[in-house]
């Protein structure tokens, strides 16, 4: 382990440097030398800081600051002195502080920790005191060193009251405004943070210089791990603070009015503004002999960066748009390069200078005067682009032909004639330009004398978009050939679905001038992505529009084949009438007709609740709200010949509701005809005392016994109302019923049907019914095959066959985990799937009141809480600068952890902490008072340490508690429920993760959350161990939360994140999880 000694400090120091240490250590110039550690990742560094007094005469105190690790000899120092800055050296400050602390480290008087200490100190002294502030001023100095090779750009400061001083030291002015440090700048200022405030419109200046402050003290970290005499460049030495390019544009956009000082190459200029707009520029165009002279009129502006962003002209600082920016670039470096202001251009020239000199100095130019004797060489004639598109075997070729009066111009050729009489015309180069990169965007490419574009897709890409973009700005002329490329468009699509009157549904699908042979080829290929469909009439099918990829979808899921397409329409099943609705309204396909018939069997699935059916009278009063729009349900399904799945969660009436529709059916038809009910062996006689109970009117026949005993009560079956038999029997006198028609047939328990091999569900599917209804809670137990046996059961051949099935569906879900998939099949099964929880539909609990209790904590609470606030938000920055914030989530955790603990209770961390705990004091009130009125408590807490101090604070009060934790064994917990439930313990302290879910505390009236968790879901499955079925009381939820603390920040991103946490955060789920949702900014916040 490495050791700092002055033995190392000799060898690391040249002599000269040592030798001037070794003379102010020993007379007494280190001052205020303090010592701190700091663990990290199992290794420690040690920070030495101290104060070392110039050896001149000057009142003048040098900050030094030394890191070293002790894992390596690597050190790295700081001194704000002027030699340091000037070699990037240690100096003889430096190595005083080295000299002072390697020979009286062991002596008793070293300070160490006093950065806490002092931490502290001000946090208290600036509780308690409380001072009027007064406003400091500004002053700021922007700085350019421009050569011709670079720029550099630096900013320095004066502040004071109503004197203003200059900040000799930038890093020690920041370091101060940071760590809340007092800064002497004379005998009449002393900078004091309590005391003094910037302004509001200086504080981006100072955001500014603390951003670039914290590179530099990251960039020293850095060198701590490689050698002291690093040459890596800072950004603040001296009173300077160095400016990047994007640090001198924040600072110029958020300057405003204010005046600064400028100084550029040692020339100093004052009450600078900073404007952003075009700075102005006028020009001069005059003949001399056989040259053509280009001179800037207006005094060449100064650019103050590379980029040529920044110019300096007439007293004040432009920022120029990007136009004139990019167009006077290159004439300013060419002035600039010549060292004056003119440019001499050739009369040869005069063309260029037509069409491109003139009319980008017209851009940007204030003012462009042109010598009479060169206005009579050019002649202007407005443009009149025009373009002729054609087809050349299958290949488009255009030819750009751009009018100037008589003249025309071939943008290939460039040898045309294109003057008159000696005379230069003036080109409109910019809308030229716009034109052919129109054609060039789309693909064109530039051949002898015509743009050709020979790709079929990028052909049909321009036809549909680039065409009507030409048409904006030029005259365009088609060929007959060019014609022939037509795209037929959803306009061009035609669809029917109707419901004829043998309840069966016809569907039809072509396109307007497309042979119906054709639609096969259309879906196969769009079937293998591709963009377009070649017609055999020329035109072109674009197959990445959304609505004929729905429609393919939609057919391939109704499983019609392609071939079927040339039929003049399809028969399809009546069953396919709500997935084919719902499909083209969740698709937006908009060019399906719909006949009367098939609306009006849609709008009776939809509106299943507003349908007025009469519930059997003896039943009215019996029902629920949920169990009245399950019997609609059924007789809605059953109205329209569908059958259905009842999978309401078990114990909500799925019996009662079948009851009432077969009693309802009976009375409403006056011919006789039964409903069977086939269910497992055990449920036979409940199904009949169950019909007995709620509709003994209902002639009911149980068909059960020995063989003779079933044929005798066979032959009564046309008598009977509702026959019950079981999956037992019927797969042995299946005969029997096959020659029966019954009204409905229910299944009961159907997931016996589930192997569609078996037995059991080969009877079922050959018995004869109206309608077919399963009732389980359970519709599908291990695989998806169960779902299709029991839909095979109510309605035949909806879900297709099962080998069609399970390609269509089972397979992509399971083995893919095909979204798409499962939507279509949720859109098949939905509407005739029925499922109620009893968390949605038990609706009687009493009322459950929820609020939260701020507590104020105790003043060595608070103490505390911001002393190692204070560090860990150190130790937390440092983490996330050097690993990121993905890799500091473990240290984040262990932050929030010990920030939670503080708020709860110091004690369980702080040994020997024995001072007043805000909580706890709040508790005992609530549980004092409550107790005494008679309420029973659960009390959570994630901490067990925690729980165990509340309980031995209940003990010195004599109240008596429960306590449960993981440590507790199931078969005790449920003797520790009913204890608690029937006796009269009225405190129940538990474990939020042992005891948050499983136990029914219905006894409880009052839920007290000690900490705040952070997810809600949590809690709340906390909460209804006391507000579940059997509570008869108001239950009141309270949770404490420590004010100004972590805690209030955990309940405010849980309000911020509520999509996160209920949508994606499952119920188990901690705050690591959490925490890999949150952003940056939110974890920030946490420590803010």
């Amino acid at each position: 382990m490495f050791e700092l000694n002055e033995g190392i400090i000799k060898d690391s120091l040249n002599f000269e440097t040592y030798e001037k240490g070794i003379t102010c250590y020993e007379n007494d110039q280190v001052e205020n030398l303090s010592v701190s550690t700091q663990e990290e990742l199992g290794w420690k560094k040690t920070t030495i800081e101290g104060k070392v007094k110039s050896s001149s005469q000057m009142p003048i105190k040098y900050n030094v600051k030394i890191i070293y690790p002790n894992i390596n000899e690597n050190i790295s120092c700081h001194c704000d002195c002027k030699a340091y800055y000037n070699y990037n050296a240690p100096c003889k400050h430096i190595a005083a502080v080295l000299i002072k602390y390697a020979r009286e480290k062991n002596k008793s008087g070293m300070k160490k920790n006093s950065k806490l200490i002092q931490q502290l100190k001000k946090s208290l002294i600036s509780s308690k005191t409380k001072m009027e502030t007064r406003t400091l001023n500004l002053q700021c100095k922007l700085q350019f060193n421009i050569s011709r090779r670079e720029s550099e750009a630096f900013l320095e400061l004066k502040v004071g009251e109503e004197k203003l001083y200059v900040v000799k030291n930038m890093k020690s002015f920041l370091e101060a405004v940071i760590e809340h440090n007092e800064l002497e700048f004379g005998k009449s200022f002393t900078y004091n943070s309590y005391l003094h405030r910037f302004k509001d419109e200086d504080k981006f200046i100072l955001s500014m210089l603390k951003d670039l402050y914290e590179i530099d003290r990251a960039t020293e970290d850095m060198v701590m791990y490689g050698y002291h005499y690093n040459k890596t460049p800072r950004f603040l030495s001296g009173k300077k603070a160095r400016l990047t390019e994007s640090n001198l544009k924040k600072f110029l956009d958020n300057i405003g009015e204010t005046a600064i000082d400028l100084v550029i190459n040692d020339d100093n200029y004052s009450e600078v503004k900073v404007v952003r707009e075009n700075f102005p520029l006028e020009f001069k165009l005059d003949s001399k002999e056989n040259s053509i002279i280009l001179s800037q009129i207006s005094k060449l502006p100064k650019a103050l960066v590379k980029s040529g962003n920044y110019f300096y002209y007439n007293n004040k600082i432009y920022m120029p748009t990007n136009e004139q920016v990019r167009v006077y670039k290159a004439l300013y470096n060419t002035f600039i390069e010549q060292k004056n202001s003119e440019i001499t251009f050739q009369q040869s020239e005069s063309e260029e200078i037509a069409s491109y000199i003139i009319p980008a100095l017209k851009k940007i130019g204030t003012k462009v005067t042109v010598n009479d004797s060169i206005k009579e060489k050019f002649y202007e004639e407005p443009l009149k682009p025009c373009l002729y598109f054609d087809k050349d075997k299958d290949a488009v070729v255009c030819d750009v032909i751009f009018k100037y009066g008589d003249i025309d111009i071939n943008p290939l050729k460039d040898d045309e004639a294109r003057k008159d009489d000696e005379k230069v015309l003036v080109r409109d180069i910019e809308e030229e330009a716009a034109i052919v990169d129109t054609l060039t965007a789309f693909q064109f490419e530039k051949g002898k004398s015509n743009f050709i574009l020979e790709d079929e897709d990028k052909i049909l890409d321009f036809v549909r978009e680039g065409l009507e973009k030409l048409q904006e700005s030029a005259e365009i002329y088609y060929s007959d050939a060019f014609k022939d490329i037509r795209i037929y468009t959803a306009k061009s699509y035609k669809s029917n679905i109707r419901l004829n009157d043998e309840d069966l549904l016809e569907f039809t699908f072509n396109i307007d001038g497309v042979n119906r042979e054709e639609l096969k080829h259309i879906f196969d290929a769009l079937k293998q992505k591709k963009k377009y469909y070649r017609l055999k009439n020329g035109g072109f099918i674009p197959l990445q529009a959304g609505e004929l990829q729905n429609m393919s979808d939609m057919i391939d899921y109704l499983n019609i084949k392609p071939s079927d397409l040339e039929k003049d329409q399809i028969v399809l099943s009546k069953y396919n009438s709500i997935y084919i609705d719902t499909s083209l309204k969740e698709n937006n396909i908009t060019f399906v007709q719909r006949n009367k018939k098939f609306r009006e069997l849609i709008n009776n699935i939809k509106d299943i609740g507003d349908i007025d059916y009469t519930i059997p009278e003896k039943l009215d009063n019996i029902m629920r709200g949920y169990q009245k729009f399950g019997f609609k349900w059924f007789k809605t399904l059953s109205s329209c010949g569908f059958g259905g799945i009842l999978a309401d969660e078990m114990g909500l009436g799925k019996t009662l509701q079948a009851i009432a529709f077969v009693k309802s059916e009976v009375d409403e038809n006056e011919e006789k005809q039964p409903s069977l009910v086939v269910c497992p062996t055990s449920l036979v006689y409940n199904w009949e005392s169950e019909i007995n109970k709620f509709q003994s009117d209902l002639k009911c026949l149980v068909v059960s016994g020995s063989r003779d005993a079933r044929e005798s009560q066979l032959k009564e079956m046309n008598e009977a109302d509702i026959i019950i038999t079981s999956y037992a029997l019927i797969k042995r006198d299946i005969e029997e019923y096959k020659a029966i028609k019954f009204r409905h047939c229910f299944l009961d328990e159907a997931q016996n049907i589930k192997n569609p091999n078996s037995l059991n569900a080969q009877s079922v599917k050959s018995i004869k019914a109206g309608s077919y209804f399963a009732l389980t809670g359970t519709p599908i137990e291990n695989s998806i095959t169960e779902l299709w046996s029991i839909f095979d059961f109510i309605m035949p051949g909806y879900l297709l066959s099962h080998g069609k099935f399970s390609q269509k569906y089972e397979m992509p879900i399971i083995k893919n985990a095909d979204k798409k998939a499962l939507e279509e099949l949720n859109k098949h099964i939905r509407p005739f799937i029925l499922r109620r929880l009893k968390k949605d539909v038990i609706k009687e609990l009493p009322p459950k009141i929820e609020h939260n209790m701020v507590i104020d904590m105790t003043e060595d609470q608070k103490k505390v809480y911001a002393a190692y606030l204070g560090q860990a938000k150190e130790e937390l920055n440092n983490e996330i600068r050097d690993k990121g914030i993905n890799k500091s989530k473990i240290k984040i955790l262990s932050i929030i952890t010990r920030l939670r603990q503080i708020c709860c209770d110091p004690s369980t961390f702080i040994e020997n902490y024995e001072s007043d705990n805000g909580k706890m004091e709040a508790l005992m009130g609530i549980v004092q008072n409550s107790v005494n009125d008679g309420h029973k408590i659960l009390l959570f807490s994630q901490f067990t340490s925690v729980l165990k101090n509340i309980g031995d604070m209940f003990k010195n009060e004599n109240i008596k508690y429960m306590y449960l934790d993981g440590s507790v064994k199931a078969e005790k917990r449920g003797e520790m429920v009913r204890e608690f439930n029937e006796g009269q313990i009225p405190i129940f302290l538990i474990s939020l993760k042992a005891g948050g879910t499983g136990l029914n505390l219905t006894s409880a009236d009052i839920v007290i959350h000690y900490d705040p968790w952070w997810n809600p879901a949590v809690e709340n499955q906390a909460s209804d161990r006391a507000h579940r079925i059997g509570q008869k009381k108001t239950v009141e939820v309270i949770r404490l939360i420590a004010k100004g603390t972590i805690e209030e920040k955990i309940h405010k991103i849980q309000d911020k994140k509520k999509e996160i946490i209920n949508n994606v955060i499952e119920e188990n789920t901690g705050e690591e999880i959490l925490l890999s949702n949150m952003e940056e900014k939110d974890i920030e916040e946490l420590f803010s």
